[in-house]
């Protein structure tokens, strides 16, 4: 045949040759054929992120810095600071109108039956739109009453009575009662004052609040 033993060997050795360069241009070609199956189930991830660390988003905007916060609200200085506004003065409530009010009369006593005169007046400064007088006794007043315009009972032994608007100066209110006690006794304790006068400040209740105690003589006591 003419081939020599060195012949034969020559030829393979550059077929080896020629065997192991196109290894290495099908393992650069196709790199994940060479690798293992461990290898390949993790390349994707490592190859998304490495492609998303190497490309810059676009357009994106910087995250704002958040800014600190105590107990629910911003810290000072993260927003502008209201203007302190002045209160408003006070405005000190008009005085009360003074008045000085009087009731003068007396009282009259006789087995069950008790007569009581006033006499109501305005001594001013201010007038009065109207006031009201109260008739208190020392004993249990009968069931049925006549009892003037204006007046009402207000429990078993009360009575009151409105007097109505008084000017100053402008003349006194008369008021009447005849009423009839529970029963006769031998004396009776009335006790009358001022329980609404309008608002007014009245600096002098001397003339306005009496006690008188009448025997049932039928005379008048006078207060």
């Amino acid at each position: 045949m003419g081939l020599t033993r060195r012949g034969l060997l020559m030829p393979l050795s550059a077929a080896a040759a020629m065997a192991a360069t196109m290894t290495v241009l099908v393992a650069a070609a196709v790199p994940e054929a060479a690798a293992s199956p461990e290898t390949r189930r993790e390349a994707p991830a490592d190859r998304a992120a490495s492609v998303a660390e190497a490309v810059p988003v676009v357009g994106a905007a910087p995250a704002a810095e958040a800014e600190p916060v105590v107990d629910g609200a911003p810290a000072a200085g993260a927003m502008e600071a209201a203007p302190d506004v002045p209160a408003a003065p006070a405005v000190p409530a008009a005085p009360a109108p003074a008045a000085d009010l009087a009731h003068h009369g007396y009282v009259s006593a006789w087995g069950d039956h008790v007569a009581i005169r006033i006499r109501s007046e305005n001594l001013g400064p201010s007038d009065v739109a109207a006031s009201t007088v109260r008739l208190r006794f020392s004993e249990p007043l009968a069931v049925r009453q006549e009892l003037p315009h204006g007046c009402l009972r207000s429990g078993r032994a009360t009575v009151l009575c409105e007097t109505g608007g008084l000017r100053f100066r402008g003349g006194a209110r008369q008021t009447a009662l005849d009423l009839r006690l529970a029963e006769g006794h031998d004396e009776v304790v009335v006790r009358l004052d001022t329980v609404w006068n309008g608002g007014a400040r009245d600096a002098d209740r001397t003339n306005d609040a009496h006690e008188v105690l009448a025997p049932a003589t039928g005379d008048a006591y006078a207060f």
